[in-house]
This record gives structure tokens, sequence and C-alpha cells, in this order.
């Protein structure tokens, strides 16, 4: 019976195109908005989820507190390189390094721009630095120890510096950042985001010298011992920091981070700014809701007489009820389906511009559980504006439904 209810609810559907249309147009738009918000906030994490795979969870990232936009921001608060022979004696620490984060002013064939500079900091060695950013040498070679007016470029510069400056950039060139010259021995590979294939990265005793900076660095990596818990370590690197600096607990002027709290901060973040644009996209799923009601009341008038035969020849009330329940699920499922095709237009559309802007970490996915939700929330939606027409209609009398015109 269940079949032939679906059936004849499919038929009645197409009985009244325009009308079915019109009144899955919301149902659909909103379950594409959904589905693409989804998609695209699952696949960020998943890649999100990826980098700090690469990153490893061996590594602890301290940084100063007051910081506004990127590392390399104003703030009130700095770190020194004295903080960071402070983190190197913590037991259960293996290596510590630092990086120097500042806006650049390039200058190449009479083009000026102005990108992040990197300062590696090659004297303890840039193994920790690279192996967490993900920064490998795709041409030429990375910076050494004692290297001055060295620079190594992010991969851009390597694909499209005639776009950038109108002239292709070549190993031993030479540039100009802030006003001093710098020779390209490298070119890192590519990462993915647009602004960390744009920087320019010289050693730290250059950025220390080109910024005026006083032993400052902007932040600190530490790679823990093998088998050390990272987060045991983490809160024995704040205590040595905090004594360090004279602070009291809870008052500290730095953070120190694992892996886990970064992902849990994006996440966080992540979760807020779906369930705002989602609460958005629920609105059109209400529009739609309200449709799938107002159609199944007309219909419920339209097919009196039908109900009252269907009721005549032995119809039970239950019977009338799933027929009109399953009709207004069915207009919500289909509704849904076309929703979801949308919806995988879209996520994918946002996929290759952001692929075409080359940021490749964002990407849409679609699990299954996504789209067999999306479907089952579609027909229950349907099933629930069309609940009262379907109560009406079950307990309308034979005799009156009969007599009704």
């Amino acid at each position: 019976m269940i079949g032939d209810f679906f059936r004849f609810a499919l038929s009645n559907i197409r009985k009244r195109k325009i009308h079915s249309w019109l009144t899955m147009l919301g149902i659909f738009i909103g379950i594409a908005a959904v589905v693409a918000l989804i998609s695209l906030g699952q696949g960020l994490k998943e890649s999100i989820d990826e980098q700090f795979q690469t990153l490893g969870r061996d590594k602890l990232f301290i940084h100063p507190k007051g910081e506004f936009g990127p590392p390399g921001s104003s703030t009130a608060v700095t770190l020194t390189w004295d903080d960071i022979d402070v983190v190197a004696k913590v037991k259960g620490i293996d290596e510590v390094s630092a990086i120097i984060m500042k806006p650049a002013m390039i200058d190449f064939n009479d083009q000026v721009r102005y990108e992040y500079l990197f300062g590696l900091d090659t004297e303890k060695g840039t193994s920790l630095l690279l192996e967490s950013m993900n920064m490998k040498v795709i041409e030429g070679r990375e910076l050494a120890k004692g290297d001055r007016h060295k620079v190594v470029l992010g991969y851009n510069y390597l694909i499209k510096s005639e776009v950038l400056y109108g002239k292709q950039i070549k190993l031993r060139d030479k540039i100009l950042i802030n006003n001093q010259e710098f020779e390209v021995v490298g070119f890192w590979d590519k990462i993915g985001n647009p602004s960390d294939d744009q920087t320019v990265t010289v050693t730290s005793e250059m950025a220390d010298e080109l910024y005026n900076l006083d032993d400052e660095v902007n932040m600190i990596w530490a790679r823990v011992d093998a088998g050390e818990d990272v987060s045991k370590i983490g809160e024995d690197v704040k205590k040595a920091l905090r004594d360090y600096r004279n602070l009291e607990k809870g008052k500290e002027d730095f953070t120190v981070q694992t892996p886990e709290d970064l992902m849990e901060s994006f996440g966080t973040i992540l979760s807020i700014v779906q369930g705002v644009l989602i609460g958005i996209a629920a609105i059109s799923l209400l529009v739609g809701g309200v449709g799938i009601m107002n159609t199944m009341y007309t219909a419920v008038l339209e097919r009196t007489n039908e109900i009252g035969i269907m009721k005549a020849i032995g119809a039970k009330n239950s019977d009338i009820l799933q027929i009109f329940l399953i009709e207004a699920g069915t207009l919500g499922m289909v509704g849904g389906m076309i929703g979801i095709a949308i919806g995988y237009g879209l996520g994918k559309a946002v996929q290759f511009i952001a692929t075409q802007a080359g940021i490749e970490f964002f990407r849409a996915s679609f699990p299954w559980y996504l789209i067999i939700g999306a479907l089952a929330f579609s027909f229950l939606v349907g099933c629930i504006a069309g609940a009262l027409p379907a109560i009406r209609a079950s307990k309308l009398k034979p005799v009156d439904a009969l007599r009704y015109e």
C-alpha cells in the first residue's frame, strides 16, 4: 500500500506541474543553500585537518597576546630570543626555533608591491620551521647560516612574476626589499594559500636589520621529544616563561598552543560561521514549508469529492491521512533532490573559483550522510508542513465530502 501511495502522490504532483514547482521552490533553495554551505564547511575542515596532520602533533606554538590580525601585526607585547633560550631549557623540548613576520615593500622592474616577509632562524636550523610550515624549495636552494642579502621567494613569484611585476624573476636576479638589494637564491614550492605563496623569506638576522627589531620575534616553534605528553610539556613551557617574565598565573602576556588547541579554535570558528549561515538558509526552508502547507490545504479542497469517493468504497481515515502526508513529504523530497543537485553544483563552483584564485585548501566535500540527511530532512519538512491538511482530509465525513462543490 505504501508503494501505491507514493505512486499516487507522484501522479498528483505531475498533474499540477506549475503549482508543484512553485511549491518546491522554497524547499530546493533552502536545501541547496544548506548542502552547499555544509559541504564547503566540511571540505574546509578536512583541509585544515590535513594541514595539521602534515604539521604533526609534537609541536608547540608560542606567540604574544594582543595581536590584531596575523602574526607580525601590531601588538603591545613581544617575544625575544631570550624567551627562546628559556623554552629550550624546558625538559622534554627537543628543538626550538623562531620566525619573524613583517609586511615588506617589494620592488622589482620598477613595480612595487607589499607582501609579507618571513625571517627564518638559520642559527638554530630551519628544519623545524620549514617542516611546520610545509615549505620546500622547488628551485635553487634554502637559506643558510650567515646568508646576507639573500632571499627565497614564494611559489607565485616563480609562476606569475610577469603578472605581478611585468617581468619574470629568475635565480640570481636582484630585488629590493624595503629599499635594500637582495639576490634571489631560491623559490618555495606551492603551499596553496595565496598570501603564503607570495611571501619573501630572508634570515632572521636580515629581518632584524631591516626593521631594527632589537631581538624581537613574532612566533616561537618548539618540537617535543618523542613519547612526551605535548599538553604537559606545553604547561611546563608556560610556567617557565611565566617565571622568566615575572608574571602571575592567569595573567600571561603570551599564549602556548598545541596543534589540538589550534584545531579546536578553527573548529569552533567554523561551527559558528556554519551555524549562522545555515540559520539564514533555514528561512528558505520555512518559506518552503508554508508553501507546502498552502498547497496541501488547496489540494484537500480541490479533492474533497475524491476523498468522499475513497471513503465510500472503504478507505479508512488512516489511509487518507497517509495519502496526503506522503504527498506532502514527496513534494518536500523532490524539492530536496533538486536542492541537493543545485547545492552540489554551487559547492563545486565555489571550489573551482577558489582553486583558480590559488586557494587550494578551500574545497567542497559531500559525505554520504550529508546527502541522505538532506533528503530525509526535506521529506520531514514536507510531512510536517502537510500534517494539518492531511488530518483535516482524514476527518472529512463521506456524505459531506460527496456533497461538496
